[in-house]
């Protein structure tokens, strides 16, 4: 009898423990959901794909159909790994060097700001120059994962957490795949002066975050 009421003080208790649980993994991803918006712009800017769309158009071009998806494929492929292995390394290294998160965000919003500035001033192909290789480099890394984006995520996750910032960097390279297997007939509706103005736009935006990130940085240091 004593047996049967210890057995059973022990499962209510692991219910308990399972329903607590599952209220935090809840909790954890309704906080997710609510600022997954928050997170899936900064690096919908940082990517920019209006200026990596041009260039991956001339770098296929006299590709074949199987070529050009398995490229296509390759810079995804290529895009998610660097992002994921920066992302878990990226602590490690700061921990190493010395380097707090507000460092990161100071050094990387002034960072963005150049290469932003760069964009608004010339033409954005000018900065990321195409090399003999294609697929994994240039167009995986650095067109669609570069210093920019890898700085966007680490202040994205110090901010609104990791499983946010993944959710939208896997939906950012998606629509980044979408657009690459419909490159041909988006730049015949937008045309070529309309990507570049829209990547213009991007580049206004991403100085915007730039200075932001700055600006979160210096007040967190000056605290």
């Amino acid at each position: 009898m004593l047996c049967y009421k210890e057995d059973v003080s022990v499962l209510n208790y692991l219910s308990i423990f399972d329903v607590f649980h599952d209220s935090n993994y809840n909790l954890s991803m309704l906080e997710a959901l609510k600022n997954l918006p928050i997170t899936f712009i900064p690096i919908f800017v940082a990517i920019d794909i209006f200026a990596v769309l041009p260039i991956f158009i001339s770098v296929t071009s006299e590709m074949a159909e199987d070529q050009k998806r398995l490229v296509i494929r390759h810079s995804i492929i290529t895009a998610l790994a660097v992002s994921l292995a920066f992302v878990a390394l990226g602590e490690v290294v700061f921990r190493i060097l010395g380097i707090t998160v507000d460092d990161f965000k100071i050094a990387g919003g002034l960072v963005l700001l150049v290469i932003a500035v760069l964009d608004l001033i010339r033409y954005g192909g000018e900065r990321r120059r195409v090399e003999d290789t294609v697929g994994v480099v240039p167009i995986g890394v650095p067109l669609i994962v570069g210093p920019a984006v890898l700085t966007t995520l680490i202040v994205l996750i110090d901010h609104y957490g990791i499983i946010a910032s993944v959710i939208s960097l896997i939906l950012n390279l998606i629509i980044v795949w979408a657009t690459f297997v419909q490159a041909e007939k988006i730049t015949g509706v937008i045309g070529r002066n309309g990507i570049v103005a829209l990547s213009k736009i991007m580049a206004i935006l991403l100085a915007s975050i730039a200075v932001m990130m700055i600006r979160i940085g210096v007040e967190n240091l000056i605290k």
